[in-house]
């Protein structure tokens, strides 16, 4: 190598590695209120994500499910579940005990349309 490619090569080695520094989750993922994680920008949780990886989905796939999200976005959440998998295994465990324990709630206290509606039913499969 001459001393004028050694040097752009170096440069280019010192631009690759400005790229190298950590990934910022602010970027791609924020709380949105206390418990609640969401990709940046959407609606979509973090949990939807990590969900559908789990079943075998390929970020490509992901993003048409959700056409909004980048696959940068997808693959980097995909990334912080696998750096703090416990962590976030925790969260989506907590999010699924609130939602059966909201689901157990309704069921046991359901609304006056609601047992209306269960009363016509009832009625019509009588006869």
């Amino acid at each position: 190598m001459t001393l004028t490619s050694e040097t752009t090569h170096s440069q280019e080695v010192q631009e690759l590695a400005k790229t190298l520094s950590p990934i910022s989750m602010e970027d791609y993922l924020e709380v949105v209120a206390p418990g609640v994680i969401r990709l940046k920008g959407h609606r979509i949780g973090l949990e939807h994500i990590v969900e559908r990886y789990l079943d075998g989905y390929s970020p490509e796939q992901m993003a048409e499910d959700f056409p909004g999200v980048s696959l940068e976005q997808i693959y980097v959440t995909i990334t912080f579940y696998l750096r703090h998998r416990t962590a976030v295994e925790a969260y989506i465990a907590g999010l699924d005990a609130q939602a059966e324990a909201a689901y157990r709630a309704w069921a046991a206290n359901p609304s006056p349309a609601t047992l209306r509606l269960r009363a016509l039913k009832a009625q019509q499969q009588r006869g």
